[in-house]
């Protein structure tokens, strides 16, 4: 078992989405967008979609749940894992926007 896979923390929470992003396509691709939390906290949301349905429909100003690793960094952090794992060796995570989950 990879190191890696204990680097972060798992966190499950909700914010507005705050600014989207380009989405990130060197290497795996991902959907990239900032959310702010009820703390007034940010984080940038790094979303597999190589791996997970991308959400077509975010708009800024939408309310979205979440659960992945977090990553803390000088800006506030970076959640990650928003996916399942299709090796089933790291906890899954996923995005919920607008009622529909994706995982």
């Amino acid at each position: 078992m990879s190191l890696e896979i204990y680097a972060g923390t798992q966190m499950c929470s909700s914010g507005t989405v705050v600014k989207l992003l380009s989405d990130d396509n060197k290497g795996s691709r991902h959907q990239r967008f900032i959310i702010k939390l009820s703390s007034g906290q940010t984080l940038l949301i790094a979303h597999n979609i190589d791996l997970a349905p991308k959400v077509s429909s975010l708009k800024k100003g939408g309310f979205i749940k979440f659960c992945g690793e977090h990553e803390s960094n000088a800006k506030g952090g970076v959640v990650h894992w928003t996916h399942h794992d299709p090796n089933k060796r790291h906890v899954g995570g996923w995005l919920e926007y607008n009622g529909q989950r994706y995982e």
